[in-house]
C-alpha cells in the first residue's frame, strides 16, 4: 500500500482506530492465535484499523522476534480489510529496524514512537523521524508526547517530508494543537492528518474536534466495542445526546478509575478484554495488574455503559 491509500484509508474512518492489547500464555510468552483472534474480533466490529504492537499493545515489551511475530499475526488476522500499522520507536537505529521488520511483516505503515529516555532539541527530533520515514516505503505517523513535543516549525518540517503523513498528539495542550494545525494549514498545505492520541480520547474528542482533529484512537474499542462505536457514529451524526449520555455515564467514570492507578491505561484495558472472555494474560513488567475492587469496578462500568445504549440507565 502506498502513502495516499493509506492515509485516504484513515482520514474518513468507518469506526474507531483499534489499538490491540498483545497477549500473553499462561507462562507469559506471546499467544498468537489469543492475539490474531481478538484482532479478528476487533476488525468484525467494526474496527476502520489496527494499530499493532503500539502503546496499548505493550511495544515497550516486546521482544524483536516478538514484535514481527505479533506484526505478521495482525496482517494475518487483518486479511487486507483494514490497513494495518505497527509501533517503531527507542533511539533511532533501532527506530529504523524496528520499521523494517514491520515493512517486512507486511504491515500498511508505522507509528513512529518517542524516542527513547533523551529529551532532544527540535533538530534532533526531526532528524530523527525523518530517518525512520526515509527508510522504507511505509507511511508515518509521528507520535508527539512525553519527550518527544514539538514546535509548529517542527511539524512543518515533518508536514513537507516524504513520507510522513501526520501527527498523534498524546501531549493535551490544545493551544499548542491549534498552533500546528494553523501553521501547517499556511506552510505547508495539503492532506496532513491529525490524530487524538490521549488516553481514553473520548473524553477530550469534542475539544480536539473543534480544532478540525477529527481522528483518535480507542483503547475502549478493546473491550467495549459497541460503547465505542456508538460514541463514534454519534459524533459524526452530530447526536449530542449520545454523546453526553456516554460521556457522562460511562467515559468519565472510566477515566477516573483509570487515573487510580499508575500504567492503567494498558493493565485496565488488558482487565476489559480479560472480562469480555478472552484470555490475553497479564501485563509485562513494569506495569502491574489493577486490584481486584478496581476490576469489579470496571465490569460494573461496563455493564452500566451497554445500559446506556439501551436507554435503561
Amino acid at each position: 500500500m502506498t502513502p495516499a491509500p493509506l492515509a485516504a484509508r484513515l482520514r474518513d474512518p468507518s469506526g474507531p482506530l483499534f489499538f490491540p492489547v498483545t497477549a500473553y500464555g499462561s507462562g507469559g510468552s506471546v499467544d498468537l492465535d489469543v492475539y490474531r483472534a481478538h484482532v479478528r474480533e476487533g476488525v468484525a466490529a467494526g474496527a476502520a484499523a489496527v494499530f499493532a504492537c503500539c502503546g496499548t499493545g505493550e511495544f515497550h515489551a516486546l521482544l524483536p522476534e516478538e514484535f514481527e511475530a505479533c506484526v505478521r499475526a495482525a496482517v494475518e488476522a487483518a486479511g487486507g480489510r483494514v490497513p494495518v500499522v505497527a509501533g517503531a520507536g527507542y533511539g533511532t537505529a533501532l527506530a529504523v529496524r524496528y520499521a523494517r521488520t514491520a515493512e517486512a511483516a507486511g504491515a500498511d505503515g508505522l507509528l513512529a514512537m518517542p524516542p527513547y529516555l533523551v529529551h532532544a532539541g527540535q533538530e534532533g527530533l526531526l532528524r530523527h523521524y525523518r530517518e525512520i520515514a526515509a527508510a522504507t516505503a511505509l507511511p508515518v505517523i509521528v507520535y508527539q508526547r512525553d519527550n518527544a513535543v514539538l514546535t509548529p516549525p517542527t511539524v512543518v518540517g515533518l508536514a513537507r517530508t516524504e513520507g510522513v503523513i501526520g501527527l498523534k498528539d498524546g501531549l493535551g495542550d490544545l493551544d499548542l494543537m491549534q498552533r500546528i494545525v494553523s501553521a501547517v494549514r499556511t506552510e505547508a498545505p495539503g492532506d496532513f492528518l491529525y490524530f487524538n492520541g490521549l488516553p481514553t480520547a473520548e473524553q477530550t474528542q469534542l475539544a480536539y474536534g473543534a480544532l478540525g482533529v477529527t481522528l483518535y484512537s480507542s483503547a475502549v474499542f478493546c473491550f467495549a466495542p459497541e460503547i465505542a462505536l456508538a460514541f463514534h457514529r454519534a459524533l459524526r451524526s452530530g447526536d449530542e445526546a449520545t454523546v453526553r449520555r456516554l460521556l457522562d455515564g460511562f467515559y468519565r467514570p472510566f477515566v477516573e478509575l483509570r487515573a487510580e492507578g499508575r500504567g492503567y491505561a494498558v493493565s485496565l484495558v488488558k482487565a476489559g478484554v480479560r472480562l469480555r472472555g478472552l484470555d490475553v494474560g497479564e501485563v509485562r513488567p513494569p506495569l502491574h495488574e489493577p486490584g481486584k475492587e478496581h476490576v469489579e469496578r470496571l465490569a460494573l462500568l461496563i455493564e452500566r455503559g451497554h445500559a446506556l445504549l439501551e436507554g435503561e440507565a
